[in-house]
């Protein structure tokens, strides 16, 4: 990764700036709806005291049956159209029925469905109809109470008879209307609006389930009351949906509306609202629009409320990007919950307070992030420039054969004058190269220095060994024992000799491996004008030479791939028998080209197989005495070459153990830098 985009990276980290700034807002945020909730609770705190003072009718503690208003007269017969708007709020009655009451200004209507899918039948006036399914009512006024029984053998209009004697203010009389099908039956019937009727029981007997046949469920009747709405209206703050509701979630009494419309702000955009509902909204439940006209209430903070413990909601508005909270309290008289007060306000205060907030910040943010990100940008690119005079120097620095350009002196490395880190690098460089420069000067002149400094004590070892001879000559001649340990001295000193001179042209030859200048070639024709000039060298052996079918562009030095392969041959032909085989191959493989020259002859040891390209280095080494030692220098130059064009030299016994392969491996050698 480059230097540029490490700085970038370094840039990015400056995103965790608008990521504090962006909880920081949450958390103000959620503050300024923490202080909003705990106002509207102690608001609702203060209403619902001032209900239980002012002797506020509330329904006693316990179950009621509640009594909704009828938008519209219903008609008795037996079928629920009418009742289909106030089905979801059916109250259960024993296991098997379900319960609705409705109220307008003259009559209380009553709709009871059974579920019984086997019915036993008989008709009111039967004497075994407690025996049969029924159903028994009551009415209660004051502590007096009055029950009729329901009962029929066949679908149809139905008189319930009294089981108790007459109370004043309650109906002799109880006429409905009864219909059935497979799954059960259904009762209609109402009663006149009568002051004083406080309670309703019902009971529904099944002969299959057993019990008391004049049983029922008696509870109070709870209805909205517009008292105490008038009442609450006058209690609840401004702009307040204020609602009271029984124990059990009924409506009692409401007043106001809690109209986002009119809360504080213009209403915000869709993307603000987007930012606010994905980025910024925590603890925000799921909007219900039902809930203003529902008359039951059974949310998480009425029936936390319900059981004495105040609880605040919030909830999504029915506009765009505002929220409504909910505040529920208990109202409590004698140290029992009489009710539920629940206060709804709509604002968009918070969400456009947290929204300004947070664009601000991001809007800051990124332009920080800008400055910072150009600083940094530029900050990089004079630093790469500066660093890459530097490289550029030091691949300069340095010649083809080791020795320092001659354009490098002390002094003229770059930067070496700044006062940065990147200074103190150059200077660096600069005393590295320079004793880079000396140690490879000394290398360099070091074989020439050895052979100059031994060719003396050389030359006085052989002349002294020709004036002994001479001498003993003159005294008549060698003596038989002495003449092998004179024959090998001479040996000895013409071998060390040779290894002197091979020093100087190991040197020599470095160099000029080093200087060779790369030039593109077709590596083919190379190998192939080698070949050609091998044929004759052959003589009697078998001599192959595969090559591609398409030209191999390289890019190298010609004249040292076919020195190499000079040194190859040569050593292949030396080991080759007369009756033997050579086989020379070349191709391409990834990223360069592989030369491979294979002969029939003894195999490598093993042991030599990873010394043989080193200098000074041959199997041939024992030669006879008196014979010209072998200076190991071939394969040395085979391995220069390879790695000269950023190769490596291999040798390995053939498959079939009667011959050695030597394998170039060639990638070519660097273009110069423009």
């Amino acid at each position: 990764m480059t230097l540029r985009r490490k700085l970038l990276l370094v840039a990015l980290c400056t995103l965790a700036l608008p990521v504090a700034g962006w909880l920081y807002v949450r958390q103000m945020e959620n503050l300024l709806r923490d202080g909003q909730a705990q106002a509207l609770t102690a608001s609702a705190r203060a209403v619902a005291r001032s209900l239980a003072v002012t002797g506020a009718v509330l329904p006693e503690a316990g179950q009621g049956w509640y009594v909704q208003a009828a938008g519209t007269p219903i008609t008795i017969d037996g079928y629920g159209d009418d009742w289909a708007p106030l089905t979801p709020w059916s109250e259960p009655v024993g296991a098997r029925g379900k319960l609705l009451l409705a109220q307008d200004d003259s009559w209380l209507y009553l709709w009871l469905d059974v579920r019984d899918s086997r019915r036993t039948r008989a008709e009111v006036d039967d004497p075994l109809v407690l025996r049969a399914d029924h159903v028994v009512l009551s009415l209660q006024r004051g502590t007096v109470l009055r029950r009729y029984l329901l009962a029929s053998a066949a679908p149809g209009p139905v008189s319930a008879r009294p089981l108790d004697p007459p109370v004043d203010g309650l109906p002799d009389l109880l006429t409905a209307q009864w219909q059935e099908d497979g799954s059960g039956y259904r009762i209609e019937l109402r009663v006149p609006r009568v002051d004083g009727v406080s309670a309703l029981g019902v009971g529904v007997f099944d002969p299959a389930d057993g019990g008391d046949p004049l049983a029922v469920e008696q509870r109070p009747l709870l209805a909205y009351s517009d008292p105490l709405s008038a009442e609450l209206a006058q209690l609840a703050p401004d702009d307040v949906h204020a609602r009271v509701l029984s124990p059990d979630g009924w409506l009692l009494a409401q007043s106001g509306r809690h109209d986002a419309d009119r809360s504080q702000g213009p209403q915000p955009g869709w993307f603000a609202a987007l930012i606010y509902r994905s980025l910024l909204a925590d603890r925000v439940q799921a909007s219900q629009p039902w809930m203003q006209d529902a008359p039951r209430l059974l949310t998480d903070e009425v029936t936390q409320a319900r059981h004495g413990t105040p609880a605040a909601v919030w909830r999504d508005g029915e506009t765009r990007a505002s929220v409504v909270l909910d505040a529920a309290v208990p109202i409590e008289r004698a140290g029992h919950v009489r009710g539920v007060l629940l206060l709804e306000q709509a604002s968009r205060a918070v969400p456009l307070l947290a929204n300004r907030a947070l664009f601000g910040l991001l809007l800051t943010s990124f332009a920080v992030l800008l400055v910072a990100g150009g600083i940094l940008l530029a900050f990089a690119t004079r630093l790469s420039l500066r660093l890459g005079k530097l490289r550029d120097a030091a691949e300069r620095a340095q010649a083809a054969d080791g020795r320092l350009d001659g354009l490098f002196q002390r002094g003229r490395f770059p930067m070496t004058d700044a006062p940065d880190e990147v200074g103190d690098l150059a200077r660096s460089f600069e005393k590295l190269f320079e004793a880079v420069g000396g140690y490879t000067d000394y290398l360099r002149t070091l074989a020439s220095k050895l052979s100059h400094e031994l060719n003396t004590p050389l030359a006085i070892v052989k002349s002294s060994l020709d004036n002994l001879e001479h001498a003993l000559d003159a005294d008549g001649g060698v003596p038989a024992d002495a003449a092998p340990y004179l024959a090998r001295a001479r040996d000895g000193t013409a071998r060390l000799g040779a290894l002197v001179r091979a020093m100087s042209e190991a040197s020599r030859m470095e160099r000029a491996i080093a200087a060779a200048e790369p030039e593109d070639v077709d590596l083919r024709d190379v190998v192939r004008g080698c070949a050609e000039s091998y044929r004759a060298l052959a003589g009697t052996r078998r001599f192959d030479c595969v090559l591609p079918d398409a030209p191999l562009p390289f890019h190298g030095a010609p004249e040292l791939v076919a020195q190499a392969l000079d040194k190859l041959f040569d050593n292949a032909l030396s080991f080759t028998p007369a009756e033997g085989w050579l086989r020379l191959e070349l191709r391409a493989i990834d990223g360069g080209a592989q030369i491979t020259l294979a002969n029939q002859g003894p195999p490598l040891p093993e042991a030599m197989q990873a010394r043989l390209f080193d200098s000074l280095v041959s199997l041939r080494d024992k030669a006879t005495p008196g014979d010209a030692p072998h200076l190991g220098l071939g394969l040395y130059v085979v391995r220069l070459v390879a790695e000269r064009h950023g190769g490596v030299a291999l040798a390995r016994n053939t498959d079939d153990g009667q011959g050695v392969a030597f394998t170039l491996q060639l990638f070519g050698m660097p273009r110069p830098r423009l």
